[in-house]
């Protein structure tokens, strides 16, 4: 575990303190021990010391490994994606309520010949 006082926002709150990240070392494919540091931390650990877990990794690089759970895989993609979601249902909604205002009616007036004037 690394503990770090990072804090996140810059604003400090009575209740934060250190968060922990995961360090995994592992053996890479071509026997090459590595070392990495997770992404994301949390207090407290989600991981116990020493405790083994699965790592994915590309066999073309293995310096971009990554710890497999769901939070470390999917955490940030869903928070892009749910902000992605909203502003497209936003400008859904803007553009469906201009299409269904009604314009601005065009009064014709015909002179007394019945000619529109």
């Amino acid at each position: 575990m690394e503990w770090r006082n990072d804090g996140g926002s810059g604003k400090r709150r009575a209740n934060d303190g250190p968060t922990a990240y995961p360090v995994v070392q592992f053996t890479s494919a071509d026997g090459k021990s590595r070392t990495f540091r997770g992404s994301t931390g949390s207090n407290p650990p989600a991981y116990d010391l020493m405790e083994r877990v699965e790592v994915l990794y590309r066999a073309d690089s293995p310096e971009d490994a990554r710890i497999n759970s769901f939070v470390s895989l999917w955490l940030l993609p869903l928070i892009f994606g749910g902000i992605g979601l909203l502003i497209g249902g936003i400008g859904v909604t803007i553009a469906v309520v201009r299409r269904r205002r009604p314009g601005r009616a065009v009064r014709l007036t015909k002179d007394p010949a019945g000619q529109p004037a």
